[in-house]
């Protein structure tokens, strides 16, 4: 009996000593500012790890924090894990990164590194108002509750009027303790240096480590989310669309625009900026404007209405959680998309002046470039009608007919629209191009 136990005692520890050796441990890196671009590289470490069966995740952090909105995507994410986490702060973790930290099942500091400082600010520094601090609260108790850790000293990184007894934090200052300070009033575990000692300490020294670094899809997502690269999506997607109603055919610019915006939602869609709800009504606005110009006679409801819809479309498409999105991102939304529309407008603005002279617009309308007199032309000549007064029998955006001297013309104007039954004068003639404009 002995002996079987004995031989059972050895086999037990030959494989367990097999599976250690075959067990992964997974590291992540959470350094610089956290933003939204961060949060899909961390959900695929830890979704790696759980397919693989990782026996832990380390996370190295080092931040002075982000954005709240990117750090609850992350918060969430490492709370959802199936694998043991583990906060590994290198230096620091303050802000949107002591929140991260906290939702770590353990949490290991380098000597003199720091973690706290978490309430929410402004781009200028300044504090926001009680209804974003309120939130930063609850998210950090919630946190620390969840992995049995003080929530007054969590509540009191983000609200210095939380008060600490045994903190002896009477200068109602925002808390921030250090290694040693996090260790004494239980938010950290320990004070290691390097990560081996981290799996020594948690007793994965012989796992396999798997260093997992951000891909070029994670890479190509945030820099489509750059205010500068949105920005220009934006105002790409706008120009297309302009110009494809002047056209009024499909072509390259329409290409072009579709392109760009489903670059700025489709990334949107990915860091949880946009909805299916945003894109939604981006797509029934530019219906709705298209009906306006191309069915409706005028500009009325239908026009203002999809104008509105696509504004609103593109705006929530640049903040996450509109009530609780803190202000200073709605701010910067707010001026990212004012300062779009106001290229856009100076950018149509100049298309319109110089768009009907180009060559390429010449080529869209198909006018004549082979002389009278070659005998090979297959329209007449309509430079007799150069001052000649009229009436437009059709819309003209810009293109369209008009009725001069009792005959239908095909007629452009230089881009600007002109309704239907309006007075026209013949301003020049380019072969078989007729450009007209309203009679003053």
């Amino acid at each position: 009996m002995k002996k079987r136990l004995l031989f059972l005692f050895v086999c037990f520890s030959f494989f367990a000593n097999i599976l250690a050796q075959q067990s992964k441990v997974y590291q992540g890196n959470i350094e610089g500012e956290i933003d939204l671009g961060l949060a899909p590289y961390v959900k695929r470490v830890v979704d790696e790890a759980e397919k693989n069966n990782a026996a832990a995740i380390i996370f190295r952090i080092n931040t002075f924090g982000g954005r709240v909105d990117a750090a609850t995507q992350i918060k969430d994410a490492i709370l959802n894990s199936k694998v043991k986490t583990i906060a590994f702060i290198d230096k620091r973790a303050i802000s949107a990164g002591a929140l991260i930290a906290l939702s770590c099942e353990k949490i290991v500091m380098v000597p003199g590194a720091s973690i706290g400082a978490s309430t929410v600010v402004d781009q200028s520094g300044q504090k926001q108002s009680e209804k974003y601090q309120s939130y930063m609260r609850s998210e950090m108790r919630a946190t620390a509750e969840k992995n049995g850790r003080r929530t007054d000293i969590a509540q009191g990184m983000v609200d210095e009027t939380v008060v600490v007894a045994d903190l002896n934090d009477d200068d109602k200052k925002l808390i921030t303790l250090t290694s040693e300070e996090a260790v004494k009033f239980k938010i950290a575990d320990t004070v290691l240096t390097s990560i081996a000692e981290v799996k020594k300490a948690f007793g994965l020294e012989k796992a396999e480590d798997v260093i997992v670094t951000s891909n070029w899809a994670e890479k190509f997502v945030a820099f489509l989310n750059n205010p500068i690269i949105s920005s220009l999506l934006i105002l790409i997607g706008m120009l297309g669309i302009f110009t494809e109603i002047k056209m009024g055919v499909w072509g390259l610019p329409g290409t072009i625009a579709v392109i760009a915006l489903a670059l700025f939602f489709g990334s949107g869609y990915i860091l949880q900026l946009a909805s299916a709800f945003e894109i939604v009504i981006f797509i029934i606005g530019v219906a709705l404007l298209l009906l306006e110009i191309f069915v409706i006679p005028g500009f009325g409801i239908f026009g203002i209405l999809g104008i509105l819809l696509m504004i609103a479309g593109l705006f929530f498409g640049l903040v996450s959680d509109f009530g609780m999105t803190d202000y200073s991102t709605l701010s910067v939304a707010i001026v990212q998309l004012a300062s779009v529309f106001v290229l856009a407008a100076i950018f149509i603005f100049l298309l319109s002046k110089i768009l009907p002279k180009s060559a390429i617009w010449n080529k869209l309308i198909l006018q004549d470039n082979i002389a009278i007199k070659s005998g090979y032309a297959t329209r007449p000549s309509f430079e007799h009608l150069v001052g000649t007064e009229g009436k437009a029998i059709t819309d003209l955006r810009p293109a369209g007919a008009a009725l001069i001297n009792e005959k239908r013309v095909d007629v452009v104007t230089e881009g600007n629209y002109i309704s239907h039954g309006s007075e026209i004068v013949v301003k020049f003639v380019e072969g078989s191009k007729v450009v007209v404009d309203l009679k003053k």
